[in-house]
């Protein structure tokens, strides 16, 4: 089923960086997913809700536990994320779960129609965060549950291309994490959408890297996915060859005796309606 109308440009880079995705699962995205799942209070015959369903690792456990007489509607943008979601679904013989391939910001669904509402590690890609909270707290059920996980401002190596643009070229290039950054930031944005019963908590997923593998996280190219703009746009490729070298050089300063430390710093939130 799809529910796609006219998409953004914005929308039609996140579509097809996701749809060129074909290898997406592996250890850390079911990692991060499953304890999403774990720190869940899912229980049987549920109505549940899974917004970015990606690949389906959330959706499928959760129709596990949820059960026969339960329900799980995955929702996902990409096209080629659910066609892995339905390929993994039909070979494990799982009936109980819908996939819609739709923006999860033009949902729409009845109100209280879900006891809870999934979503790992993609909120901060809607475009406009503060109104798919509202949207999440309508459809949920009196007394339902939103469980998410996000990450902080320092994670990944987004904190370092950050830096070196504002250095070199005074241009600020906005942090994904940036909007649910911090445990504070999550219960403000839940308080304001009149959530209640608002727990975060913070795990550490991070991992070393090979230096090499820290310098090819950014090939110095100008994709950067994100709804709040991109002014990479705005540099020529000489500038984007000397960003790239300030990169890198941030990089190797940073080494260790065991290789390049990525923090990962994850939020798992709930909150209850």
């Amino acid at each position: 089923m799809t529910y796609k109308t006219n998409l953004s440009d914005y929308k039609q880079q996140v579509t097809a960086f996701f749809d060129g995705r074909t290898n997406y699962d592996n250890d850390f995205t079911y990692r991060r997913a499953i304890r999403l799942v774990e720190l869940t209070p899912l229980t049987r015959r549920q109505q549940v809700l899974d917004v970015a369903t990606g690949t389906g690792i959330v959706a499928i456990a959760a129709a596990e536990i949820v059960g026969s007489q339960g329900k799980v509607v995955g929702v996902d943008i990409s096209p080629g994320m659910l066609k892995q979601a339905r390929e993994k679904i039909e070979a494990a013989g799982i009936k109980n779960i819908k996939l819609i391939e739709a923006d999860a910001d033009s949902l729409n669904f009845s109100d209280e129609s879900f006891d809870v509402i999934l979503c790992s590690s993609s909120l901060v890609w809607l475009s406009n965060i503060p109104a798919a909270l509202g949207n999440w707290y309508r459809w949920l059920k009196q007394g339902g549950l939103i469980s998410f996980s996000c990450y902080s401002e320092k994670s990944f190596l987004t904190p370092i291309l950050v830096k070196v643009c504002a250095q070199l070229y005074d241009i600020s290039l906005p942090n994904w994490n940036e909007p649910l950054g911090t445990p504070q930031k999550c219960h403000q944005m839940l308080q304001e959408a009149s959530f209640q019963e608002i727990e975060v908590k913070t795990e550490q997923l991070g991992k070393y890297l090979s230096l090499s593998d820290a310098k090819n996280w950014w090939q110095g190219d100008r994709v950067w996915i994100n709804p709040r703009g991109n002014p990479l746009w705005q540099l020529s490729q000489e500038q984007l060859e000397y960003l790239k070298v300030a990169y890198d050089q941030e990089i190797e300063s940073k080494q260790t005796a065991q290789g390049f430390w990525q923090e990962i710093t994850t939020f798992f939130v709930t909150a209850r309606k």
